[in-house]
């Protein structure tokens, strides 16, 4: 498995392109089957990085997935489904906030911001739901607090876990928009506080870590 991170929009949320390997095909040539978590481009020239390099990994990409839908995680899902065809799969529990972005846009920043018209949510994912490309397979776990529908994206086989605004590095997501509950994701990371301490964590902003380590460091996981 691979994993690529990009860096979009100004509010700095990684947008990984997760690749693996199917197995080899009788002509001997090799198959690259990805998801993409997270498309939060916020304008062509971002979505372009990652297309270019979609192209020149060949890469087939399987699913659009979102670990919830606040605007600045889906952002890049018009120019996905423009260009690829692909759904954005996640949690309906976030539904409505998806369907109002232009309210969450203006609650969150006071202004508003022009964006394209986004498009129709795909496979709703729920708790014990699984995706798979190549040789990989994603499990989600449901780990409402940030917004009702966050949800993370675990890869037991490779120790792996995408765990989008919940769990940071040192920190957690925060309560306070529509749809937050303080005491939900205190509930949500006692779920990933039980993951093998070597699992290594992706998160939706910020440098990745480990369980071990926010056992450890991070307050809200005592």
């Amino acid at each position: 498995m691979n994993i690529k991170r990009f860096e979009v929009n100004p509010l700095c949320v990684n947008c990984y392109v997760v690749s693996d390997e199917m197995p080899m095909q009788e002509d001997g040539n090799v198959r690259k089957e990805a998801v993409i978590i997270d498309c939060g481009c916020s304008d062509e020239h971002e979505w372009n990085e990652i297309k270019t390099y979609i192209a020149e990994e060949g890469l087939e990409v399987k699913h659009l997935l979102n670990t919830h839908l606040h605007f600045d995680h889906i952002w890049g899902n018009t120019f996905v489904y423009r260009d690829l065809g692909l759904r954005p799969e996640a949690c309906y529990e976030d539904l409505y906030i998806y369907e109002h972005m232009d309210e969450q846009i203006q609650s969150v920043l006071g202004v508003g911001i022009p964006h394209p018209p986004i498009p129709p949510l795909g496979t709703s994912l729920l708790d014990g739901s699984v995706i798979t490309f190549g040789q990989t397979t994603l499990k989600v776990i449901t780990t409402p607090g940030h917004s009702r529908g966050c949800i993370c994206f675990y890869d037991e086989a490779n120790g792996v876990l995408f765990s989008g605004d919940t769990l940071f590095c040192g920190s957690c997501g925060r309560t306070d928009l529509e749809g937050g509950s303080y005491q939900d994701i205190m509930r949500s990371l006692q779920k990933l506080v039980a993951l093998p301490e070597s699992t290594q964590v992706f998160c939706g902003h910020g440098p990745s870590t480990t369980i071990e380590r926010e056992k450890r460091y991070n307050l809200y996981l005592r």
